[in-house]
């Protein structure tokens, strides 16, 4: 047991350093991951020195506190004394596990101050508890016609017709009857902050090639994620929701045969195909992808326990592999996959859609050596050059291929490095790169509208004047009518920012709202405006009972 507390007292130092947190649901989660978490902790922390320090201490305390253990172990207390000590301490322990909720310590307006006040373990038993949220029991709620009736109102433009049902969004948007049928790569940069970049003000010269390709793409410069998390990127550019409360959708049951943009590329006649650098069984990746008819390729440990999809799945060979660290191949040998994968499917003659997840922009920070000018290992700056570079490796390899100029290649981010700020919601580090490369027959053009992650398809099939049926929440930021609105959120917070106000829903607590200014990233408690509230609350609360009650399925 001493052990054990002088364990978590010195992980809970580290895990504030990467996640500026006490113990939550990301701690519960990578519990189940246990090869590429420990791996990963093992080649960013020297852990035999750690774990020897931690058993030192608790010899250490063990033996300055020999004689009260002594005593305790040998005690003379009658049983039924013990037993009512026992009786005491089981209730207490009772009382507070079912009636002293942890987000009792959040009564500050400081994020930081509201974590430091809480205890680690108590925390993270918490998160064990919640890790998925009902958004009906816990948020502010409209009538289900009212959510509905209002979030079409807000997701309405003149080129979508609503589809009858009354708890339905699903829409057919005329975009022209485009039949162009481009290869498309989106390749999502793991934790890719748009900061990282010149374009966006970066001095350190890390992303040349990205900084070139921003001149010569369709640039949205205001792009923000709706999350925190790689499986909430993976939500907000596979199917276009809001960051419902709880798990992202991607490691949830029954989230088979949804409506999802591969979906849409599907019923045009491509192949949809979804690539990760590690093992896909992490964070139900394999097994969302896999359901969702998208054929997966990944390094692959040959963890299946409890996957059900009945795609190909491709495991890249040790000999197709010149580097990997815990969290999977170098970006360079997944881009080679891609590149192999593209040249089997251009023989066959059919359209391809790809969706790549990178990891070298993830701890440890290793690549291989002799690439760029940053040791490996040294930090995250290493990690985004590398990854940088390896972008324009990939595109000078496609360049020599025969399908490249049909090509429209998509780099845009997953999330941010850094997620947590002074306040709850910091959406500053919700900034994400995003741009459309190789689109035939559209000028590179910045996009100056604020936007959200899920507005990247909708945008893009308006580029390509394709008609599309679905029921997702993205929009048109070209379209003349586009109402700019970004949907971010955490495990627990839902944000609504509109202009330059933001709407903040959290469990059993009235919504709050905030000025906020982009140019110094405050925000400032307003009264809390009606309209802007509803549609908040429309949009979360109609994205929740879709999924819960099937409305999302194909």
């Amino acid at each position: 047991m001493v052990l054990i507390s002088v364990f978590s007292f010195f992980a809970e130092f580290t895990f504030w350093l990467e996640f500026e947190s006490r113990f939550n649901f990301i701690a519960v989660d990578y519990l189940i991951y246990t090869y590429e978490v420990l791996h990963n902790i093992n080649e960013s922390y020297p852990l035999p020195l750690l774990i020897a320090g931690v058993v030192l201490i608790s010899l250490l305390w063990n033996y300055l506190m020999r004689t009260a253990f002594r005593i305790s172990f040998r005690s003379a207390t009658p049983v039924l004394h013990r037993v009512v000590y026992t009786l005491l301490i089981f209730l207490v322990a009772l009382f507070y596990g079912l009636k002293v909720d942890n987000s009792w310590a959040e009564s500050s307006s400081n994020r930081y101050v509201s974590e430091i006040s809480k205890a680690g373990i108590y925390s993270f038993i918490a998160a064990f508890r919640s890790n998925e949220l009902n958004y009906d029991q816990f948020y502010p709620m409209v009538s289900g016609k009212i959510a509905f009736q209002n979030t079409r109102k807000v997701l309405s433009y003149p080129l979508a017709t609503f589809l009858p049902g009354e708890v339905s969004i699903r829409r057919i948007v005329s975009n022209g009857n485009g039949q162009n049928k481009p290869n498309v790569i989106m390749v999502v940069m793991e934790s890719f902050s748009a900061d990282y970049m010149g374009t966006f003000g970066n001095a350190q010269g890390l992303t040349p090639t990205l900084d070139a390709l921003a001149k010569q793409s369709i640039l949205f410069k205001r792009m923000y994620a709706t999350g925190t998390r790689t499986v909430r990127g993976m939500e907000a550019l596979s199917l276009a929701l809001p960051p419902t409360p709880g798990n992202s959708i991607v490691r949830r049951e029954n989230n088979a045969n949804l409506t999802t943009i591969g979906n849409i590329f599907f019923k045009r006649g491509y192949s949809t195909s979804f690539f990760y650098g590690g093992d896909g069984y992490f964070d139900n990746m394999n097994q969302f992808f896999g359901n969702n008819g998208y054929e997966i390729t990944d390094r692959g440990r040959k963890l299946t326990m409890g996957d059900t999809y009945k795609v190909k799945r491709t495991i890249l060979k040790d000999d197709q592999v010149s580097f990997e660290n815990a969290w999977g191949i170098s970006d360079g040998d997944l881009f080679s996959a891609v590149i192999r994968n593209a040249d089997r499917s251009f023989q066959t003659k059919k359209p391809f859609y790809d969706f790549v997840m990178t990891t070298s922009n993830h701890r440890p920070f290793t690549y291989p050596k002799g690439k760029i000018d940053i040791l490996s290992g040294t930090g995250r700056a290493g990690a985004v050059k590398y990854t940088d570079y390896a972008i324009g490796e990939f595109l000078a390899n496609a360049r020599k291929k025969p399908w490249f100029d049909n090509t429209v290649f998509i780099f845009i981010a997953d999330h941010c490095a850094e997620s947590a700020g002074k306040n709850e919601i910091d959406i500053s580090r919700y900034h994400i790169p995003a741009m459309i490369y190789n689109l035939k027959g559209k000028a590179p053009s910045p996009i100056s509208m604020l936007c959200s992650q899920i507005d990247l398809y909708p945008t893009l099939f308006g580029l390509l004047k394709w008609d599309f049926q679905g029921n997702n929440y993205g929009l048109d930021v070209l379209s003349a009518s586009y109402r700019p609105r970004i949907l971010l959120g955490t495990y627990q917070k839902l944000g609504y920012l509109r202009n330059d106000t933001l709407v903040v829903l959290s469990p059993r607590k009235a919504p709050q709202s905030y000025s906020y200014n982009f140019n110094t990233n405050i925000q400032t408690l307003v009264k809390t405006p009606k309209t802007i509230t509803l549609d908040a609350i429309s949009l979360y609360q109609s994205a929740y009972h879709l999924f819960k009650n099937g409305g999302l399925k194909q």
